[in-house]
């Protein structure tokens, strides 16, 4: 069977006025071919939110925007197709967000945790995310503040430094250059030092390790050594603490032995102390004595008879 021209044509009109039909509907947010229940909102501004623009819960699409109306009140009536296989709360909240930096606007569902689910036709709450450029603007306004601030401060330490301050600051840097300068020049001396003295050193290190070695090896030896020091040490002065105490005592029993006699009255000195006849003869005596020796020295020929000539004395 032969197909005339006019069918075809025919046939190819209906296929482009369909699928104009559904790209146009796609477009407007519709899609013919699922099922899809519609939720709406009113916000005060949409700012630049457009039809078919989608709809994310946790960044997975689950419908779009289908329609945008302006309401008498001023309100912007939002109307969203949303795919019948997802349920969604009775108290979720459609907020438009930034969907990238070029402002491009979308509708971001924040579920709720009501029991009860929305109905097609039914309205959502309502929420717009703050704009970027209005969480900058203020940060802005701060750096543009601070760098104002800045220049001030800035230009007042550049008047303080004035000519005479600069020359001084110019003559501290030579100086301390100088002085980096002298220090790598000792800081080479020390090295060359060092290398010329190498091998010295390593022989005082070896022979510190060998000390140490030594040490090391024969520890249970010098801990035995310092053992018996700490011993004997304790010992002497143990002795002759207790020696010096029985000496003291002694000293102290002879003393009071002394003493007790003296006040009993035993003994020359208890004498002497105590007998008051015994001290005044010996006063007395003490008194002819030094009588008897003035005399010998007044007239010593009273008692010394001396013959020159040999001749013995008769008297």
């Amino acid at each position: 069977m032969k197909i005339s021209n006019e069918t075809k044509v025919g046939a190819l009109t209906s296929i482009a006025i369909a699928i104009l039909f559904i790209g146009y509907s796609f477009l407007k947010g519709n899609n013919v071919f699922s099922s899809e229940n519609t939720f709406y909102t009113e916000y005060d501004n949409v700012d630049g939110l457009a039809v078919s623009k989608p709809v994310l819960v946790s960044g997975f699409q689950i419908g779009r925007v289908s329609a945008l109306k302006l309401q008498p009140n001023g309100k912007i009536r939002t109307e969203f197709k949303i795919n019948d296989d997802y349920e969604i709360p009775s108290n979720s909240v459609a907020r438009i967000v930034s969907a990238d930096l070029l402002g491009s606007k979308a509708i971001v569902f924040e579920l709720g945790n009501s029991t009860t689910m929305a109905r097609d036709g039914d309205p959502l709450l309502s929420d717009v995310q703050a704009n970027l450029m209005e969480k900058v603007e203020p940060l802005q306004q701060k750096i543009e503040n601070l760098v104002v601030k800045l220049d001030s401060v800035l230009s007042g330490v550049n008047s303080v430094m004035d000519a005479e301050f600069q020359r001084d600051f110019k003559t501290s840097v030579r100086s301390i250059a100088a002085s980096l300068k002298n220090l790598e020049k000792i800081t080479g001396d020390v090295d060359g030092l060092v290398g010329s003295e190498r091998n010295r050193l390593s022989n005082i290190l070896a022979n510190m390790e060998s000390i140490t070695t030594n040490f090391k090896n024969n520890n249970d030896k010098i801990n035995s050594i310092l053992s018996n020091l700490d011993t004997l040490s304790n010992d002497l002065a143990r002795t002759e603490i207790q020696q010096t105490v029985d000496n003291a005592n002694q000293a102290m029993k002879n003393v009071q032995e002394i003493t007790d006699k003296i006040n009993n009255g035993n003994g020359s000195l208890s004498q002497l102390i105590h007998d008051e006849e015994l001290y005044q003869n010996l006063n007395n005596a003490s008194a002819s004595l030094d009588q008897l020796i003035k005399d010998l020295s007044e007239n010593p020929g009273k008692y010394l008879k001396i013959s020159i000539f040999g001749k013995k004395d008769t008297k």
